[in-house]
């Protein structure tokens, strides 16, 4: 019988040469589970159901023990204990106050914890890597080192009730040093605004964004709205970029905002606020999408983005009225222009505008239910104005196919007051989502964006009870400073970003980042972790199980066999696993083809002498990127593509849907 030798993946998930029973537990003695199962939980790390577990979290009265010493796991110290005196930490008499803290990876970042906590300092041992200090004087609350069996990370404190009060970076400080996070989503979406990064090179990019999970970027398309020579080129290049690096690139349209070039052209088409100002709200300039000229002068220009550039969907998003103050705030209250307010007069009998004069007997304090049917009519205008588009969008469907098309829409569930404010209505937009069969993304509004990440399983149940299809809905999370007063960080990041992403995962089909240059460069690296909710446990030293609802990225060195048989999609570190319940083995022999990278679901993958079979879905086109040289590519028993000499093309675009793709060698 043949030995298999054992894949380098197990030396990447042991200590000492010792392999875990699982990757993906821990245990506590003497500490709270509870912010720990929200902290590691957050990358995919679950409470044990016994005490075999590789990672350990020890409280402040847990007790010096030999063999917990010595056993082959991370050992997390919450303060100073006993067990952390045994490991040389020693306690100092005079105490600090510990609240503004300074992250050896980000010493820029403001920290501060909401309570301050009082106590002695401790001392750590001098081979240990300080990585978070408290900044007036000086005194360690984050440490660690590795150590010949696996390695210890020491907090001046509990983590805090909820697990992101205190430590932002403690995960980031656990992978440093040595905590294995084999699975990763391949599928995270994220926007893009390139009006501040025409310099930006577009393959360092694309690259970064890739290694990040990202599988769809949203490009601000406003900037390209009408031709520039210059921007055209960039955006070109990007997409082409982004397609080499199996990203798929979406037109991300802000509509009633056209462009700076249409607002200037067309004063006579600009949208009014309640006070009779053209309605330059923050960055964007709206226009009025009720005239018909205007609706088709910005009908056309669409068309002709659309057109012009390689895209594989687009994105209307926000497709609603100012502001979320609402009618409280007329300055910034729209829609207020000629031909709304004719419309509403015919149906109504009043002026909408003399809702807003105090003088006027139809003021909205001395007419109440008028203003509240100015509102109800503002919410179905809005309603009426998102499937126009959609429509539109079907006409341009009609040229490309495989264009997705997503609608970006506020939450009005969660927080009511949306729909008033915004015109928004989701129960009315989400059956003309499913009638265009596209994608409702679900933002959540800024009064909310202080609430923790609990509150994306509840913003998903709340749109059970409006769809039994939950695989059209996605959810956006908006990683931007907050207006509220929240701890420890202003923006979302580290453990607090982890939660949200790994919530979200777990209650939407899809999660949309917002914005990627918000993103901290130090989060990168763990984005793709907490977007995935991959169940991986280690049956053998040379077996994982990998079971997930979609298609997931798990890291693995050398050939591979995913239940018993050779597979081809992966690359020098990683492999791609399917939907369900797999067991991955080191492989054999290698297959006559091999698969990079591709970006939709994968339904199956078959290895023969001449090449491989691979069945896929994909809402717009996919991308595979080949491993290895292939002559000819058939998709469902069609010839699509064949190799020219001299041509190195490695990324391929294959059509949207339902395929069986044949790579033949």
């Amino acid at each position: 019988m043949r030995l298999r030798p054992i894949p380098r993946l197990i030396a990447a998930v042991c200590f000492a040469a010792s392999a875990y029973a699982q990757v993906s537990t821990f245990r506590t003695i003497a500490a709270d589970a509870g912010p720990w199962t929200k902290i590691l939980g957050s990358v995919g790390i679950v409470l044990a159901a016994s005490n075999n577990a590789p990672i350990v979290v020890a409280g402040a009265n847990a007790p010096a023990s030999a063999a917990l010493l010595a056993a082959d796991h991370i050992l997390i110290l919450e303060g100073f204990s006993p067990l952390a005196h045994a490991l040389g930490f020693s306690q100092n008499t005079a105490s600090v106050s510990f609240r503004r803290i300074i992250d050896s990876r980000v010493p820029s970042m403001e920290i501060i914890w909401e309570q301050s906590v009082s106590q002695p300092s401790v001392a750590v041992p001098a081979d240990y890597r300080i990585f978070a200090h408290e900044k007036r004087r000086n005194a360690p609350v984050l440490a660690g080192r590795q150590t010949a069996h696996g390695a210890v990370l020491w907090l001046a404190t509990s983590p805090g009730p909820t697990g992101i009060e205190r430590y932002p970076y403690i995960l980031q400080a656990l992978v440093d040093l040595g905590l294995p996070l084999p699975a990763r989503s391949n599928g995270l979406w994220a926007f893009f605004d390139s009006g501040y990064r025409l310099q930006a090179d577009v393959d360092y990019l694309a690259r970064r964004w890739r290694k990040s999970g990202i599988s769809v970027l949203h490009v601000a398309g406003w900037h390209n709205m009408e031709p520039d020579t210059a921007r055209d080129e960039y955006l070109a290049s990007l997409i082409e970029a982004c397609h080499r690096n199996a990203i798929l690139v979406y037109a991300w349209l802000e509509l009633p905002h056209v462009s700076e070039k249409f607002w200037a052209d067309h004063p006579e088409w600009r949208e009014k606020t309640a006070i009779g100002q053209d309605a330059e709200l923050d960055w964007r300039k709206l226009m009025n999408l009720q005239n018909p000229d205007c609706r088709r002068a910005v009908a056309a220009e669409v068309n002709r983005l659309l057109d012009r550039f390689d895209w594989d969907g687009v994105n209307m998003a926000e497709l609603y009225f100012e502001s979320l103050e609402g009618a409280s705030n007329p300055a910034r209250f729209t829609p207020m222009d000629d031909d709304v307010r004719r419309d509403f007069q015919k149906i109504a009998g009043f002026d909408p505008k003399s809702l807003f004069d105090p003088a006027s007997p139809q003021s909205a304090s001395k007419n109440p239910a008028g203003l509240r049917r100015f509102l109800d009519y503002r919410a179905a205008l809005a309603s009426k104005m998102q499937s126009d588009w959609l429509q539109v969008l079907d006409h341009a469907r009609s040229q490309k196919p495989y264009l997705d098309v997503v609608l970006t829409h506020v939450d009005d569930r969660f927080e009511p007051e949306v729909r008033d404010a915004l015109g928004a209505d989701v129960a009315r937009s989400l059956p003309i989502v499913e009638a265009h069969h596209s994608t409702l993304l679900v933002e959540d509004p800024a009064t909310i964006w202080n609430l923790g990440a609990s509150r994306y399983a509840k913003m998903a149940a709340e749109y059970r009870e409006l769809t039994s299809d939950q695989s059209h809905l996605a959810i956006d999370i908006n990683v931007v400073e907050r207006y509220q007063d929240v701890y420890p960080t202003k923006k979302q990041t580290g453990t607090e970003l982890f939660e949200s992403i790994h919530q979200a995962a777990s209650s939407f089909s899809r999660v949309a980042l917002y914005f990627e240059n918000s993103l901290e460069k130090q989060d990168l690296q763990l984005l793709p972790v907490a977007a995935s909710t991959a169940q991986i446990s280690q049956p053998s030293p040379d077996e994982l199980e990998v079971n997930s609802p979609s298609t997931t990225r798990v890291d693995w060195q050398g050939l591979v066999e995913i239940d018993g048989k050779q597979w081809p999609i992966q690359n020098a570190k990683t492999v791609l696993v399917p939907a369900g319940k797999h067991y991955l083995r080191p492989g054999i022999a290698p297959p006559a083809v091999t698969l990079a990278d591709f970006n939709g679901q994968i339904r199956s993958a078959a290895v023969s002498a001449q090449g491989v079979d691979l069945s896929y879905t994909s809402a717009s086109r996919a991308i595979v990127t080949l491993g290895s040289p292939v002559s000819s590519i058939e998709v469902d028993g069609s010839v699509y593509w064949t190799a020219v000499k001299g041509d190195p093309q490695t990324a391929i675009l294959l059509p949207a849907g339902q395929h069986l793709v044949t790579f033949t060698r």
